[in-house]
């Protein structure tokens, strides 16, 4: 492994903050968690237990290491760290997804792939330029939830559109001039919700895709933050898809 370092781009390892967030990596995907590094000051019995137990069933290193800390988070209340290998990995095209068209913001991308795991939609395609989905800042937001979902980016929305399974599946770009409110569209499966960029929305040419739609708010707003609007949509989507579950 290479020496502790702030995370870049290019990098091929990237880190979870947290002792929350490693747990769900560990759970999820120990097979790609290369070392995991304990603070001394953590004293969590159970926690500290599990990790213990996690990375002694899958041969992961663990190193107490209070110096990884002040070079890797400035969160005062981190005490792990699970150091992580990028992976591949490809959309089920039989699947709905979401679609993200040039997000850049890493907080919300963390919070959309929160959402998008709990309305079970774990497919997220992103549209370049786009936020590094392995950015630590986008792994914490998502409180670990980038460990279940399959994301994939795409250099542009064609070629995103003529993928497998493009040919099948239902298009909805999310827009405010968008021809159907969203509470009276059947949304069809498998769909693609796509959502435009935070600060411009999608491009005008989205509104001869699929079905567009928007959603109807009050006037004391211009648009609704894109996280909130993607989980309003995922909701309408898949509403109905739990019934009956605890």
């Amino acid at each position: 492994m290479a020496a502790i370092k702030r995370y870049k781009k290019e990098d091929r390892e990237t880190y979870c903050l947290g002792a929350t967030v490693s747990m769900e990596f560990l759970n999820a995907r120990p097979k790609d968690v290369v070392k995991v590094y304990l603070h001394s000051a953590f004293y969590e019995s159970e926690t500290k237990e599990k990790i213990r137990r996690i990375c002694s069933e899958n041969g992961i290193p663990m190193e107490t290491n209070d110096k990884a800390f002040s070079i890797l988070s400035q969160k005062e209340n981190c005490f792990v760290i699970a150091v992580v290998k990028k992976y591949l990995c490809d959309l089920d095209p039989m699947a709905s997804h979401v679609v993200l068209v040039n997000p850049s913001n890493a907080g919300n991308a963390g919070t959309i792939i929160r959402s998008a795991l709990g309305f079970g939609v774990p497919d997220i395609a992103i549209i370049r330029p786009a936020v590094d989905f392995f950015d630590p800042k986008v792994i914490r937001a998502s409180m670990g939830a980038v460990s279940r979902v399959r994301f994939h980016y795409y250099d542009s929305w064609e070629q995103y559109a003529s993928s497998e399974g493009a040919g099948n599946r239902h298009f909805y770009p999310f827009m405010l001039d968008g021809s159907t409110l969203l509470h009276k569209t059947k949304i069809e499966k498998p769909f693609s919700l796509v959502m435009g960029n935070e600060a411009t929305g999608l491009p005008p040419e989205f509104s001869k895709i699929g079905c567009p739609v928007r959603i109807e708010h009050s006037h004391g707003i211009d648009s609704l933050n894109l996280p909130i609007a993607t989980s309003i949509g995922l909701y309408e989507a898949t509403k109905g898809d739990f019934d009956g579950e605890n």
